[in-house]
């Protein structure tokens, strides 16, 4: 566990060990080289256990900052454990789950741990609104964006595959996608997922199991803002289930998505596939 310092939101607020995922960056390799900088630890990613989205609002900044946090088990390779002065965390401890239990902890560390949820930190009323996408100008003088987003694997009774087909003049046109998209401010991912997946498939779907996160940078993406954006996002796939399954419909008129339609597994090889849908099929294949 890690402490929070003065220079934090929360100071003496524990926590788990992490922290924000640089722009273009693996959360594998986040996850790697925040630890080592917190605890003097190197350790290795065993699995992806959790996405968990939490608010805490900081009256002092007057800001309200939503956080997705990618929950990982590792295996500790080597190293020390350290304190640290004049950064956001100052000590790092072993504990076991009963001395954590003690602990004034932050809630989406306690969520992880199976402990109840604490009330460390702040939380806002109602969430702010705030835009989905957002994009700001980087050191080169080229926008940035980062986007947190989730899709679904979503599967029928008869196995068949649900995707979704990228409009004109957004990155991918033409290609087949997986139902999902960017998540609100304020929302959990399996939520925005559920949310999704009805507006743009017109299907309800039931969260079976989180298959794996995808990062993927696109450094000049053009979409229908006019303009190159370094594009980096970072997509959450999970197993849903459809049952029943209806005809598809796309709700949401003049979005990314143009259509959606059901495939048989043996014809996806037929298809233009993103990135993201590629690798989310795959991982999909494994876990049968």
């Amino acid at each position: 566990m890690v402490r929070a310092s003065p220079r934090s939101g929360t100071p003496g607020a524990w926590s788990l060990p992490g922290g924000a995922v640089d722009h273009g960056e693996n959360p594998n390799d986040t996850v790697v080289r925040e630890t080592a900088a917190e605890t003097g630890l190197s350790v290795a990613v065993a699995e992806l256990v959790d996405v968990h989205a939490d608010m805490r609002s900081l009256p002092n900044r007057g800001v309200t900052i939503h956080t997705d946090r990618l929950i990982y088990r590792v295996t500790v390779r080597g190293g020390g454990l350290i304190d640290r002065v004049g950064q956001p965390t100052d000590l790092a401890r072993w504990v076991n789950l009963a001395e954590a239990a003690t602990l004034p902890l932050r809630p989406f560390t306690a969520a992880a741990l199976g402990l109840p949820t604490a009330s460390v930190d702040l939380r806002p009323d109602e969430p702010p609104e705030f835009p989905s996408f957002y994009a700001y100008p980087g050191p080169d003088g080229l926008h940035r964006a980062q986007r947190f987003a989730a899709y679904a694997v979503a599967s029928d009774t008869d196995g068949r595959i649900l995707l979704t087909r990228i409009a004109e003049g957004y990155p991918g046109a033409g290609r087949w996608h997986l139902p999902g998209g960017g998540t609100d401010y304020g929302e959990q991912p399996g939520n925005a997922l559920i949310r999704e997946l009805a507006e743009e498939t017109g299907q309800q779907g039931r969260l079976v199991e989180l298959l794996g996160v995808a990062s993927h940078r696109d450094a000049a993406s053009l979409g229908p803002e006019g303009y190159p954006i370094d594009w980096h996002g970072v997509r959450a796939f999970y197993r849903v289930e459809v049952d029943p399954a209806g005809v598809p419909k796309v709700h949401d008129i003049g979005g990314s998505t143009c259509e959606a339609r059901w495939f048989d597994r043996s014809e996806l090889t037929e298809l233009e596939l993103t990135e993201v849908t590629t690798e989310a099929l795959a991982a999909a294949r494994a876990g049968v």
